[in-house]
């Protein structure tokens, strides 16, 4: 790469970053106008200050003299350009989770893991309005269900079931007015994450909401979800299919038929008269007020699918169950229907935040399987496998130590001891 190349680079990587040329400078260890001179392409760099730029803009020497990477690409330069108004400190706490998912994609290509397939891009037009958008996100939510097979039973983990699609999935501390962004990137494949400091039911419906956009608009590389862009049509249709996904029309029906509502108070039938070789109506009617929806029936269906109570009240009106009037009515009787889940003994919500050491847990879980069976397959080193561990938030010698108990196991194990003797050895 000429010199110009990588001045060029090397702004961009600051810029994109945020960083100030006095930061930069202070961790090259030399005056800012050096590193103005550098950008500009009138000064050479050395490779000391060239690693540790590297190390302060979060990347590999190689980037800088990659000349195959194609910028628009960068997941760095994509975020940016999506979310400039986030802070550093949430770029680098995505940028983590990102550089995890790239370990991860590292690992299946050393261990010649088969592309995750099967995953279906639903190819539905652009919606023109939100009816249109509603309806999409709603059929869609059946068939997604009906290709996993999962009838009208409660998921009972969200983000298991993505993870299990092939698609990098955890909690992350997001600021508030974010619910979660969707990234897709050939370098660290499809990633989500939603906002660990919600309460559990709203980060429920933020898997499945970010989930519908890996299903419709993996053409964009990157959408994040927020207060300001929640009336866009994509977003309504990621909500709907969010709503059907998690609460699926014939469940809700299901329920509401054991709880022997949701029938109309009047039923007319019409049966045929032999005798009169005629038509005969009858009609039968309910007791009075026996089919209205009430704050308890809210409650139940919220705890049945995990859902809100906010939530579950504004599923039913969309399936015109319950009137406009009544759903307000019943959202203003939130407060009553904690207080009955509690008087039964139940989770009386959804809305407590989930423990910290549970938020990356799917991420974290399947970047260690993939991290010992390479380990186990003598593709990485133990210095590898301990440095994996450390990145990933958990203590990599304890790590590196399971990874020898599953050699231990195997019928071979005292070659494989053997050979882990000689690996560490060489490590050392």
């Amino acid at each position: 790469m000429n010199a110009s190349k990588l001045a060029a680079r090397l702004k961009k990587a600051r810029e994109t970053k945020r960083i100030k040329q006095n930061r930069a400078a202070d961790a090259a260890g030399i005056p800012r106008t050096a590193i103005t001179q550098i950008e500009a392409g009138n000064r050479s760099i050395s490779t000391l200050e060239l690693t540790k730029l590297a190390k302060l803009y979060h990347h590999p020497i190689s980037y800088f003299f990659d000349e195959t990477i194609n910028e628009e690409e960068d997941i760095d330069v994509m975020l940016y350009r999506a979310a400039p108004e986030l802070s550093k400190a949430i770029h680098k706490k995505i940028f983590h989770y990102v550089d995890l998912c790239k370990q991860g994609i590292a690992l299946e290509k050393i261990l010649n893991f088969e592309p995750h397939a099967g995953l279906p891009l639903y190819a539905v037009s652009a919606p023109k309005n939100k009816s249109e958008a509603v309806q999409q996100g709603s059929y869609i939510a059946e068939q997604e269900r009906k290709r996993l097979n999962i009838g009208t039973s409660t998921i009972a983990d969200i983000a298991n079931l993505i993870s299990n699609q092939g698609i990098w999935a955890c909690a992350a501390d997001l600021p508030d007015d974010v619910s979660g962004l969707f990234l897709n990137n050939a370098k660290t494949g499809l990633i989500i994450l939603v906002n660990a400091n919600h309460g559990k039911a709203r980060k429920r419906f933020s898997y499945a909401h970010e989930y519908a956009h890996a299903l419709f608009d993996r053409a964009d590389n990157i959408l994040i979800s927020s207060i300001k862009n929640n009336t866009e049509l994509l977003e309504v249709r990621a909500n709907a299919f969010a709503a059907a996904f998690l609460m699926p029309h014939e469940g809700i029906n299901e329920l509401l038929h054991n709880l022997n509502k949701g029938k109309p108070s009047r039923q007319d039938q019409v049966i045929f008269d032999v005798s009169a070789n005629n038509k005969m109506n009858i009609e039968n009617r309910l007791a009075p007020y026996s089919q209205n929806i009430t704050f308890q029936d809210i409650s139940i269906i919220a705890h049945h699918f995990n859902a809100s109570y906010h939530a579950a009240t504004y599923r039913l009106r969309s399936m015109n169950i319950i009137s406009q009037q009544e759903c307000d009515q019943l959202v203003a009787q939130y407060q009553q229907g904690k207080r009955f889940l509690s008087l039964l003994n139940l989770s009386p919500d959804l809305e407590e935040k989930e423990d910290k050491k549970l938020w990356d847990r799917e991420l974290i879980n399947e970047i260690v399987r993939l991290a010992i069976e390479a380990y186990r397959r003598e593709e990485i080193s133990r210095g590898r496998i301990i440095e994996i561990g450390n990145s990933a938030g958990i203590n990599g010698k304890n790590l590196y130590e399971f990874a020898l108990l599953t050699l231990e196991s195997e019928p071979s194990n005292k070659i494989n001891k053997k050979q882990g003797a000689k690996k560490e050895n060489h490590d050392k």
